[in-house]
């Protein structure tokens, strides 16, 4: 119904489409939903587009011979016949089971201006006629699938289109003329104004809303060690009100991707209707990722003497440890030292009611540099740390940061006796508050991609930490980790930016407001969404 990306395409279908089928017994790691509220605000959008569609549509001329009353045989003509003005009214989308989404216009109306002749030998008569098109009721059946590469695919498995009443008014006021027009033109006008409607339809998805869906991200690269597979996972789940989708949400190695050794909890949405769209991220796109970055040691560290700053009063010299080791001292004088960090396992993200938390598990190895560069393990260190996670959103990527807590260090194993390890804390704690987790924090700030159709970014997200376990289909059953995104507002062009508008609140002069949000880890919500331009329906 357009040539730039109405609310169907970019709001509803970029987001609510199937892709290959996953493995079976699989869960998504991202969970997107459109409920009723969005769904009729698309649909009301959505007439904006196929109106202009409809005031470019060319109709054909009407011409032949007929026995007409005080002239007897004559060839008449209606021609140069245009779409003056049309008004579409009580627009509908609905999902449909097992199908995708059912498109439906009813009571409007459209105006049509031509021109008449009538020619009999040498007499000729002309003037102008207005047709008034009333009742038209439109139905389209939109049915979602996938390609092999799993990208979205969309097509029209039926349309029609009816009109009620056709009202003509022709100059001169000619009783005769009028009835030419029902009797020959009426049926034949008719039958295509009907088919141009439901070709408008065919050729907008074709040409403009299908090449739009190809924008939607399947993998996108997260930097050189990660990607993240965002293809779905089934086809969309319908009910009478909503529509649920299942992304895959997860993060994988570039260099040699292999199966993950765990699944994607399940999860759900609240059975909530008062915001348009709702999404949901598990704690597995989280925690492929650190599966991806532990396996690369992006987390694995080693210190030395010229990484300490020279006001410390600790160097990392067997003479500046005497007092952590006596003996290490006497063994090795005057030699220094290395500390070499390895995280023993992936650290994985841990959900509680509006926090998200996790425990890095570490194992410090110290040895001596000999002369001839050798290495010599002295003794081993395990430390473990707590940290919150923040997790924030940007216009099109979520990202994070790290609040770290005292970390705990243990004697793991001494080949040089007694170490006392609550005096290496303070060196530990300098460290990682200062080389270690501002890294990671480098990294988390550059966040991951939200599989966003071309040219749409989100604004103002509100965050929710939900904890979930034992989630169901149905939603009944709340408890494991859980981030969503409530009240994602009016992501359409006709809308674009504006402080007023925010997520929950309708725009103004729409009574059929509504917003969107996201369920099972993390939860926000956008004030509005820049405009996108490409095709819609």
């Amino acid at each position: 119904m357009g040539t730039s990306a109405g609310a169907l395409s970019s709001l509803l279908l970029g987001i609510l489409l199937t892709s290959t089928p996953g493995a079976l017994g699989a869960n998504p790691g991202l969970v997107a939903r459109i409920t009723d509220k969005g769904l009729e605000y698309v649909a009301q959008e959505e007439l904006v587009t196929l109106q202009s569609k409809l005031h470019d549509v060319t109709l054909p001329d009407f011409s032949g011979d007929a026995k007409i009353k005080y002239l007897g045989n004559a060839h008449y003509e209606f021609h140069s016949l245009n779409i003056h003005s049309c008004e579409l009214l009580g627009s509908a989308l609905k999902p449909l089971p097992s199908h995708g989404l059912h498109f439906s216009i009813s009571d409007s109306f459209i105006r049509v201006k031509g021109k008449w002749k009538v020619r009999k030998r040498i007499l000729k008569l002309d003037g102008s006629f207005d047709v008034t098109v009333k009742g038209i009721t439109i139905s389209v059946n939109l049915l979602l699938g996938s390609e092999p590469s799993g990208r979205p695919k969309v097509a029209v498995s039926s349309c029609s289109s009816n009109i009620r009443d056709v009202e003509v008014h022709m100059s001169g006021d000619l009783g005769w003329l009028l009835n030419l027009f029902h009797h020959q033109i009426e049926s034949k006008f008719r039958r295509v104004l009907e088919s141009k409607i439901c070709k408008i339809i065919q050729d907008s998805v074709t040409s403009d809303l299908q090449p739009y869906l190809q924008t939607l991200p399947v993998t996108m690269e997260m930097d050189i060690f990660a990607g993240i597979d965002y293809s779905l996972m089934e086809a969309p789940q319908a009910t009478a009100e909503i529509l649920d989708v299942m992304l895959k949400g997860e993060i994988f190695s570039r260099d040699h991707r292999s199966p993950v050794a765990f699944l994607a909890p399940v999860m759900s949405l609240p059975e909530e209707h008062s915001r348009m769209v709702y999404f949901a991220i598990s704690n597995y796109a989280f925690n492929t990722a650190s599966l991806v970055y532990h396996k690369v040691g992006y987390l694995n560290f080693s210190i030395t003497d010229d990484m300490v700053p020279p006001t410390s009063n600790i160097r990392l010299t067997t003479k500046s440890f005497r007092a952590f080791c006596p003996r290490l001292a006497r063994l090795y004088p005057n030699t220094n030292l290395t500390l070499q960090g390895t995280v023993v396992s992936a650290p994985f993200l841990n959900f509680s009611p509006g926090n998200l938390s996790s425990a890095a598990q570490m194992e410090i190895e110290a040895s001596v540099l000999l002369p001839n560069s050798v290495k010599e393990p002295v003794f081993r260190l395990g430390v473990a740390t707590n940290v919150s996670v923040m997790l924030t959103f940007n216009t099109s990527k979520i990202t994070g940061f790290l609040k770290p807590e005292k970390i705990q260090v243990e004697l793991k194993e001494s080949k040089v006796g007694v170490v006392n390890v609550e005096l290496l804390e303070a060196l530990l704690n300098y460290y990682l508050l200062n080389t270690l987790y501002p890294k990671v924090n480098d990294k988390l700030a550059e966040g991951f991609p939200l599989p966003l159709l071309k040219r749409i970014q989100l604004y103002d997200p509100v965050l929710q930490i939900h904890k979930v376990s034992g989630f169901s289909r149905v939603l009944r059953n709340w408890g494991g980790g859980l981030v969503s995104f409530p009240g994602l507002q009016a992501i359409t062009q006709w809308v674009g930016p504006s402080p007023a508008l925010q997520l929950g609140k309708p725009p103004r002069g729409w009574d059929g407001s509504g917003s969107a949000g996201c369920h099972e880890a993390v939860h926000g919500s956008f004030r509005s969404a820049t405009s996108m331009g490409a095709g819609g329906i």
